[in-house]
C-alpha cells in the first residue's frame, strides 16, 4: 500500500481522539461533506440512503398506527410564537430570522421553521370544529433550522432532517396513550433496526420541550461514554391549544380545548449509528439500515477472471432478487484485499468473495464485517447469507448492550459523582429531589445533565445526591452531545 493510499484510509484510533475518530469515520466512508455555509453538511448518497431507510421503517410504523403524511410552510410569522411564551423562551436564542424578501422589508419577520407547533396550531385551530374531527394524527418530514453555536455533523447542525408528528385529541387520557404509543415505536425502532439500546424516561422539567406538559425521551450511550438524544414525545396538554385557539365542540355540544402531543427524530440518529457501533476499523452498520448489505468481491487471476465474473453474477442475481441490498467491485485497478479494508471501513455488514478454486469446490466464503469468516456450499448460499445478517443485527445490539450495562454506574453525592467523571465516562444514575437547583448544581460542578428520570432501574436511591434529602427519582445523568 502506497503512503497516500496509506494516509487516505488512515483513521484515528478512538482511544487518542474520540472526535478526531467520528470526524475521520464520516469522512473517509464518504457519508457526507461540509456545505459552504457555517454548520451545514451535505448528506452524500451512502449517507443520505441511511436516512432513506430510517424514514421508510419509520413511514410504514406511522402509517399502520392511523397517521397520515402532510407538509407545512417553512416560514412562520412571528406573532406565531409570541402566543406560547415558554416556546418562543425556549427557541429564540436559535432562530434564524427572514427580514427581507423581493427587495423590500417584511412587515412582519419570518422565522425559519425550528418545529412546527405554531404553523401547525394556526392550522389544527382552522381544521378542527367538532369531537368529529377528533382525533387527527399527522406526521411531517421536513428540514429545519436551529442556529447552533457549536456543530457537529450528523448530531448538531444548523440545518438538518427529521420528522415530526402532531396530533390532536379529545381527552388527556388519549392524547396521553398517544405520547406513550410514539415513545415505544421510537424504542423499538432505534433497538431492532439500529440495534441501539437505550434507557426510556421522562426528562425532568428543566429538560423538557418548551412548551410542553410532559417530555419523554429515549437515551442512548455513545462508545465516548457520552449521551445522544435519540428520540423524544411530549405531552402539550392545552397549551398550545389555547395559545391557538384549537377548540372543539364535544359530545354535550359544549366548547373544549383539544389535547395535543408532539415527537420526533432527527438526522442526528445517524451521529449516534456511527457512535455506538464503529471502532477503529471505522463504521460498523447494523444489517437492516446499511446501504450495502453484502458486498461481492471477484478475485482470482486474469486467465479465471470470466469465469469467475459468471458465478459472481449468478451469486448477485440470487441475492438480489431475494431483497437483499448488494453490490459488486470487480474493479482491477485495486487489489482485494484493498478491498477488504475498504469495505470493513464502509461498515458492510458481509463480504462473499468468489474466486476460482472456490467455484472447483462448489462453495463460497462469507466473512462479517467483524472478522468471522464462514465456507459455505454454493447451494445454501442464500439461506446462510439471510442467516449471518440476522446474526450480525442481534450481535451487534448484544454488544452495544453490554457497553452500556458496563459503563452505567450508580452513586449516592455529589463529589462521587464528580471523582467518577474524572476516571470514568457512561451513565450515572443517583437520587434527586425534585428541585431545579439541586438539578443546576451537578450540572455546575460536572459538566453533567439529567438525561431522564428512567421507568426501570435495578435501585431506587433514597437520598439527593446534592442536599441529602428524600430523592423524589431516581435519575441518569450524563454528559451529552
Amino acid at each position: 500500500m502506497s503512503k497516500e493510499e496509506k494516509d487516505k484510509s488512515f483513521i484515528t484510533p478512538q482511544s487518542e481522539d474520540f472526535s478526531a475518530w467520528y470526524i475521520d469515520v464520516i469522512r473517509k466512508a464518504d457519508l457526507m461533506d461540509y456545505a459552504p455555509v457555517r454548520g451545514c453538511i451535505v448528506f452524500k448518497p451512502d449517507g443520505y440512503e441511511i436516512w432513506e431507510l430510517c424514514q421508510r421503517e419509520l413511514d410504514r410504523r406511522f402509517k399502520e398506527t392511523g397517521h397520515r403524511n402532510a407538509y407545512f410552510p417553512l416560514f412562520i410569522p412571528e406573532s406565531f410564537f409570541q402566543k406560547e411564551k415558554e416556546h418562543v423562551e425556549g427557541f429564540n436564542p436559535e432562530l434564524p430570522w427572514v427580514t427581507e424578501a423581493g427587495g423590500e422589508k417584511l412587515e412582519e419577520r419570518l422565522a425559519i421553521r425550528p418545529t412546527s407547533e405554531t404553523m401547525i396550531g394556526h392550522m389544527y385551530a382552522k381544521w378542527i370544529n367538532s369531537y368529529r374531527d377528533l382525533p387527527l394524527l399527522i406526521n411531517q418530514w421536513a428540514n429545519v433550522v436551529r442556529w447552533e453555536k457549536r456543530t457537529l455533523p450528523f448530531l448538531r447542525t444548523s440545518e438538518f432532517l427529521w420528522q415530526e408528528g402532531h396530533t390532536a385529541h379529545e381527552t388527556e387520557a388519549e392524547a396521553r396513550e398517544e405520547t406513550m404509543r410514539m415513545l415505544e415505536i421510537y424504542r423499538d425502532f432505534v433497538e431492532n433496526f439500529l440495534a441501539i439500546p437505550v434507557i426510556v424516561g421522562q426528562k425532568t422539567p428543566s429538560e423538557k420541550f418548551a412548551g410542553a406538559v410532559d417530555t419523554y425521551s429515549i437515551e442512548a450511550m455513545m462508545k465516548d461514554g457520552k449521551a445522544v438524544q435519540a428520540g423524544t414525545s411530549h405531552y402539550l396538554g392545552t397549551n398550545f391549544a389555547k395559545a391557538f385557539e384549537i377548540k372543539y365542540l364535544d359530545r354535550e355540544n359544549k366548547l373544549q380545548y383539544a389535547h395535543t402531543t408532539s415527537w420526533g427524530v432527527s438526522t442526528r440518529l445517524l451521529g449516534a449509528l456511527i457512535m455506538v457501533h464503529g471502532d477503529d476499523k471505522g463504521l460498523a452498520l447494523p444489517p437492516k439500515v446499511a446501504p450495502t448489505q453484502v458486498i461481492v468481491i471477484p478475485i482470482g487471476p486474469p486467465k479465471t477472471r470470466e469465469q469467475v465474473m459468471a458465478k459472481t453474477d449468478e451469486y448477485y442475481a440470487l441475492l438480489k432478487k431475494a431483497g437483499i441490498r448488494v453490490r459488486v467491485d470487480d474493479r482491477t485497478d485495486v487489489s482485494p484485499g484493498w478491498k477488504f479494508n475498504e469495505y470493513e471501513m464502509r461498515g458492510v455488514p458481509l463480504r462473499l468473495e468468489v474466486g476460482p478454486r472456490d467455484i472447483e469446490n462448489g462453495q463460497v466464503v462469507l466473512a462479517t464485517r467483524f472478522g468471522e469468516k464462514r465456507i459455505v456450499k454454493e447451494d445454501q448460499l442464500l439461506g446462510e447469507v439471510e442467516k449471518m445478517l440476522d446474526e450480525i443485527q442481534r450481535d451487534m445490539y448484544e454488544r452495544a448492550l453490554k457497553f452500556m450495562k458496563e459503563h452505567t454506574y450508580a452513586v449516592d453525592t455529589l463529589d462521587e459523582l464528580k471523582a467518577l467523571f474524572e476516571e470514568k465516562r457512561g451513565f450515572v444514575l443517583a437520587g434527586w429531589c425534585g428541585s431545579e437547583s439541586c438539578e443546576h448544581q451537578v450540572k455546575l460542578e460536572t459538566k453533567a445533565t439529567a438525561r431522564n428520570i428512567p421507568f426501570i432501574v435495578d435501585e431506587h436511591k433514597s437520598k439527593c445526591l446534592v442536599c441529602e434529602e428524600q430523592a423524589k427519582h431516581t435519575v441518569v445523568f450524563a454528559r451529552a452531545y
